[in-house]
């Protein structure tokens, strides 16, 4: 697999990253392991979870695979701190106290020393900007963190985020920005992919395949053992199941038929070949649904066919 610098940083990262966000609830420890083992031989390296994500069993069962499956040194772990759900209700605190102390929980969970790319997971607009930075900070220049960056922050937000931290080589540079991004959702392109490009961060799309829609499994209805069909999922895939999404969902399947292709593999690569994009995080809840995901490695869409996708998408 394809490795790539994450802006100007240091930090290299596999050109596909395996999203857990469904390990330790949806996907047990075996099949959790079943997809780091896909991933591997794939040669992947870089591995998306975050403190929420199963109320912390996702960097459990990520941290229990480190030294069975892959050497530590060999992967880049990426996790996520600011993001809370006290009595079902997400709430966001990116004060240094709080981060902080979420770090050193996902540390604990994760079983290592040290987090290859921590992230802010969203704006908080009640916490000074330079406050939740200097956490950052504290992560950097302690060693439990040897790159930061930052999610979900629109174009201005990075912008003014990562002018501050350039603004004193004390502080800690911003690597990357994670944002959704697929041909169902373009909203990086006003601000974000610009922002990213003239400031020089990665950039890492998450929900590449619009959130599972684009694979087509929608088309006919809502299977029983989907996401959509899940309560704690329905709500992230609704937005995607209209009228304006289906037409789009509709050209990429025509596109993977005359390709010889599934349509997640021409969604997939669409994104992953986008200009400034660093990585594209998958998800799946099976081993056997990711090496299908992973086949979309072994192609490249014809120029032809992804101008015709980006001018239906637009």
């Amino acid at each position: 697999m394809e490795m790539r610098r994450a802006g100007k940083s240091g930090l290299t990262l596999s050109r596909l990253g395996l999203g857990t966000m469904t390990w330790g609830r949806d996907t047990d420890t075996h099949e959790a392991a079943d997809q780091c083992r896909a991933f591997i031989e794939a040669g992947g390296n870089f591995f998306d979870t975050s403190s929420t994500y199963g109320d912390g069993d996702s960097e459990r069962v990520l941290g229990g695979l480190i030294g069975t499956f892959f050497r530590r040194e060999d992967v880049a772990i990426a996790t996520k701190a600011g993001a809370t759900f006290p009595d079902g209700v997400r709430t966001i605190n990116n004060s240094r106290h709080s981060l902080i102390a979420e770090l050193d929980k996902s540390l604990a969970r994760l079983e290592t020393d040290y987090i290859d790319l921590w992230q802010i997971h969203s704006w908080d607009s009640l916490t000074p900007l330079e406050d939740t930075l200097s956490a950052l900070d504290y992560a950097y220049t302690s060693g439990k963190a040897r790159y930061v960056g930052i999610c979900n922050f629109s174009g201005w937000q990075s912008a003014r985020a990562t002018t501050i931290q350039e603004s004193n080589t004390a502080k800690a540079p911003i690597a990357s920005v994670q944002v959704e991004y697929s041909l169902l959702n373009r909203c990086a392109e006003d601000e974000v992919l610009p922002c990213a490009d003239a400031t020089g961060l990665g950039f890492l799309a998450w929900a590449p395949m619009g959130r599972g829609v684009l694979t087509g499994k929608y088309r006919k209805g809502i299977p029983i053992d989907s996401r959509a069909a899940a309560p704690h999922f329905v709500k992230h895939v609704e937005p995607y199941l209209t009228e304006s999404s289906s037409r789009i969902v509709e050209a990429v399947a025509a596109a993977a038929e005359g390709l010889g292709f599934a349509p997640l593999e021409v969604a997939l690569a669409w994104v992953r070949d986008t200009p400034g994009v660093t990585s594209a995080i998958v998800g799946a809840r099976t081993g056997a649904q990711l090496r299908g995901v992973l086949k979309s490695e072994e192609i490249t869409l014809p120029a032809v066919v992804r101008q015709a996708l980006d001018e239906i998408s637009r």
